[in-house]
């Protein structure tokens, strides 16, 4: 079975999870800067860890509305839908991902300004483990 790609979405840096073959657990990879590059590295990503499907956050309020940061990452996630048509692309809600890293970070000892290099693959390890756990037919 193919892989998942979990992607958290910020306006500096995108985190990324990769899941296991089983599509069972979430592993942190190197978030990657969000700039002019970021569609070239995802798709040698995808390649390279022959990912099937990508799951992109969609930030929304704790409300459950759109806020600004819900319509940078909608279009983050068409141009990554376009740049990878042979893979399936997703949208998955994403709300409190970054406050649960952050607790799992804290809770592992990390100290806050040790985190900021980790947060948002942390992020993304939360928000891929939700969708694989969703998706489980267990």
């Amino acid at each position: 079975m193919s892989r998942v790609l979990g992607l958290d979405p910020g306006t500096k840096r995108c985190g990324v999870a990769v899941s296991d073959t089983r599509r069972t657990m979430a592993f942190p990879r190197p978030a990657f800067a969000v700039n002019e590059d970021l569609l070239v590295r995802l798709a040698a990503l995808v390649d390279e860890e022959e990912i099937g499907l990508v799951v992109v956050g969609r930030p929304l309020a704790l409300a459950g509305h759109e806020t600004p940061s819900t319509i940078e990452a909608h279009s983050l996630f068409v141009r990554i839908r376009d740049a990878l048509r042979h893979v399936t692309v997703v949208q998955w809600d994403e709300r409190l991902t970054t406050l649960e890293a952050q607790k799992s970070l804290s809770g592992a000892g990390m100290r806050a300004k040790e985190q900021r290099d980790h947060i948002d693959s942390a992020a993304a390890v939360v928000l891929l483990q939700g969708y694989l756990s969703a998706i489980s037919p267990t």
